[in-house]
């Protein structure tokens, strides 16, 4: 278990509202200094400003649009050159409404962008650069729609099994490196995502809203567990494992020199 520690620099994308404004506070009252990173500067400047004055810690702003190439590598490129970051927090991300067939080509191309690329990228630099200090986390922001494609949006959806498979693999890839990973997967959070993807919080049941503090002081809970993937709504973590084994029951059986007799 790597637990988070004072005296630490952590990147947050995403960083002015929601989700990731909220693991800022946090962050900040565990003693890090924080670079934030999204696109509304003004917001990015109030939160600061707050933090600056409730927890005395240094709080660094970096104006990015993720939707930009030129953008991720700006942040990119602050994640490999600057030696104080120990913590890479991939908050940023879009929803969309609507069936794949619906979806429109430039909101598909921001989603891909942002929710993909960027993270896939950053976490690229931040895993590099963490890997040759011997320490370092990165937590990535996914959603349980990576467990249930059924249930939801097929690009949204879609994009977040991705986050899965890539935590999933960057665990095994950094085993041993010092570097720790974890996905945390929310489910349905009172933030602003669904009003900017067109949809609406009110039609979906209160028991299932999850408020953005209690999912935050979860999955940072998990995080000093040593979790790979944390599902905070999940009563049982057995669960999750007994999925776990399921799947890789399959793995010696996914790939033979002939096809299995029902193709015969």
């Amino acid at each position: 278990m790597n637990a988070l520690s004072h005296a630490q620099t952590a990147l947050i994308t995403g960083a002015s509202s929601g989700i990731g404004a909220t693991y800022a506070r946090r962050l900040a009252a565990r003693g890090y200094n924080l670079l934030l990173v999204a696109r509304n500067q003004a917001r990015l400047q109030v939160l600061a400003d707050e933090l600056m004055t409730n927890h005395g810690v240094e709080v660094n702003l970096l104006t990015a649009d993720l939707e930009q190439h030129a953008d991720i590598e700006k942040v990119a490129s602050q994640l490999r050159s600057d030696e104080r970051i120990s913590l890479l927090v991939n908050c940023a991300g879009v929803a969309l409404n609507g069936s794949l067939a619906e979806a429109d080509i430039d909101s598909t191309h921001s989603l891909l962008q942002i929710n993909l690329l960027a993270l896939t990228m950053l976490s690229s630099a931040a895993a590099v650069r963490f890997s040759l200090a011997g320490r370092g986390a990165i937590i990535n922001i996914g959603s349980v729609v990576s467990l249930l494609p059924e249930r939801f949006n097929a690009i949204y959806s879609a994009s977040k099994a991705y986050v899965l498979s890539l935590s999933q693999s960057m665990h095994v890839e950094l085993s041993g490196s010092g570097v720790q990973i974890q996905v945390v997967l929310p489910g349905v959070t009172r933030t602003e995502i669904f009003e900017r993807s067109g949809g609406s919080l009110a039609q979906i049941p209160p028991s299932m809203v999850m408020e953005v503090d209690d999912l935050v002081d979860a999955a940072l809970r998990g995080f000093d567990q040593g979790e790979l993937v944390t599902i905070p709504s999940l009563p049982d973590s057995n669960e999750w494992q007994a999925l776990t084994q399921a799947r890789l029951q399959l793995a010696p059986n996914l790939s033979h020199n002939q096809p299995a007799a029902r193709y015969h």
